[in-house]
């Protein structure tokens, strides 16, 4: 049976994305991101197209990697300014019915505590359609910010990051029980007393002691995402994530990296189809190809190579001022993103790649792959990387907004459709079950479902005895 492919937008709250210097677009509309009306549309012309998620990214801190200062990354609008992108989804949820919304939040900078109430009412206020992009942080200039000397090492950031979960999951999974709200006007009782649980937790990095402040919402822990692709984080993901991003400029890079996160994955008890697995990708339409090769000629004159080299110097945590635009890449082991170097020479050493070639690469996308081509050319090179790699679907970037989605809505969408690898109508319920056709909650091979409190004997009907 063909498997059809799952579809997020890929967007942040923010001027630049995932390509530097396109904000100067003549189309572009990405400088008004500070207007709602902006945010709804998007909303409105995804769940038009079907897609399975918006899914919006998050950085705190800088990109001052590059020379050392921020002023490349602020001449350029590589990720600043930016905006926290939890304050979206309730508009966007309110003007949409399926649409999923993956938001980005960095553990390493806020208490289990609060953090599982603003998932809980996110979750509450979009009936289930909240998801979490679980993330540590991989910019020292966030961690100074926070008040902190430097961030934790690479592989440390992680070991927070199980303890962190752990703490969480007690409080969505074990702290109310799902009849604790009687909500009984005739005693007067809203909550009984006895099916709400302290909840204790005494880790290495994190301790809770307390009740979680709110009532169960629809999933109670929100669809769990994850984008670690080094050796710690897909460990890490096998254990935790519902759904995976993966990153790399070609299905040779892409391959191993599915192959691999499904065999941890299957080590840690889970089932294979417990896990979702996402390419991120650029594509640019045309009704024909000649049309969309000039588009995309039009679009690389726009590229600002120093803005891409200070965006990927902020990834890899290596300073690409210092080189000579025709310098050899190589493998250099930082605090950063051990995956975003990796990408361009351990895991590809067929192609060696010059920073002059990784900056006009980077400048549209970032490290996903490029698709240029009428639908049914992308169609089939989409088609192509899933059928060839195992991936689930697609993480989209925009190159010009909304030019780039709307192109996807109205050209690719329809194309994949014919081809019956594309849905035409949304399941019902919640992100979980539309993704995954389960429940609304984890399924019970996953980590958290051992904090889930069986229901108590006493009879759900009464509410003070």
């Amino acid at each position: 049976m063909t498997r059809e492919i799952l579809l997020n937008a890929f967007h942040m709250n923010t001027v630049g994305h995932q390509s530097p210097g396109l904000w100067a677009h003549p189309r572009d509309r990405s400088r008004h991101y500070t207007d709602l009306d902006y945010w709804l549309d998007l909303a409105r012309t995804l769940e038009r197209g079907l897609f399975d998620g918006v899914f919006l990214a998050d950085v705190l801190g800088v990109y001052d990697v590059y020379a050392g200062t921020p002023d490349a990354a602020l001449r350029h609008a590589v990720q600043v300014p930016i905006n926290d992108p939890l304050m979206l989804v309730p508009a966007m949820a309110s003007v949409t019915r399926h649409l999923g919304f993956g938001v980005t939040c960095a553990l390493s900078y806020e208490p289990p505590y609060s953090f599982a109430r603003r998932m809980s009412t996110l979750d509450h206020l979009t009936k289930g359609r909240i998801g979490w992009n679980i993330v540590t942080g991989y910019l020292a200039s966030a961690a100074k910010g926070m008040g902190k000397p430097d961030q934790a090492g690479h592989d440390v950031r992680y070991d927070i990051a199980d303890d962190y979960m752990e703490a969480v999951y007690k409080l969505w999974e074990g702290s109310w029980e799902d009849v604790a709200v009687v909500a009984d006007k005739a005693t007067g009782v809203f909550t009984d007393p006895a099916r709400v649980h302290r909840v204790t937790h005494d880790g290495p990095f994190h301790k809770v002691d307390a009740i979680h402040l709110c009532e169960p919402s629809p999933q109670r822990t929100p669809v769990l995402y994850q984008a670690g692709a080094s050796g710690r984080g897909r460990t890490f993901a096998a254990r935790h994530a519902e759904c995976v991003f993966v990153n790399g400029p070609s299905r040779a890079v892409v391959k191993p990296l599915v192959g691999d996160l499904r065999r941890l994955a299957a080590a840690a008890g889970r089932a294979p189809e417990d896990l979702r697995i996402f390419a991120l990708a650029t594509v640019i339409l045309g009704r024909d190809e000649a049309e969309a090769k000039a588009k995309h000629a039009d679009y690389r004159r726009h590229i600002s190579h120093e803005g891409a080299l200070a965006l990927f110097s902020g990834w890899s945590g290596i300073d690409f001022s210092g080189y000579a635009l025709d310098d050899v890449l190589r493998q250099v082991r930082t605090e950063a993103m051990h995956s975003a170097i990796d990408s361009f020479t351990a895991s590809d050493p067929g192609r060696r790649w010059t920073v002059r070639e990784l900056a006009e690469k980077v400048g549209i996308g970032g490290r996903s792959p490029l698709m240029v081509g009428s639908p049914a050319q992308v169609a089939e090179e989409m088609l192509a990387w899933v059928d060839e790699t195992g991936l689930d679907g697609f993480n989209l970037a925009y190159v010009v907004m909304p030019e780039s989605f709307e192109d996807i809505v109205d050209l690719l969408v329809p194309e994949l459709q014919r081809r019956g690898r594309y849905k035409r109508a949304y399941r019902p319920g919640s992100l979980r079950e539309k993704l995954f056709g389960q429940g609304a909650r984890l399924s019970a091979s996953h980590a958290a479902a051992r904090y889930r409190r069986a229901a108590s004997t006493r009879d759900p009907a009464c509410a003070i005895c």
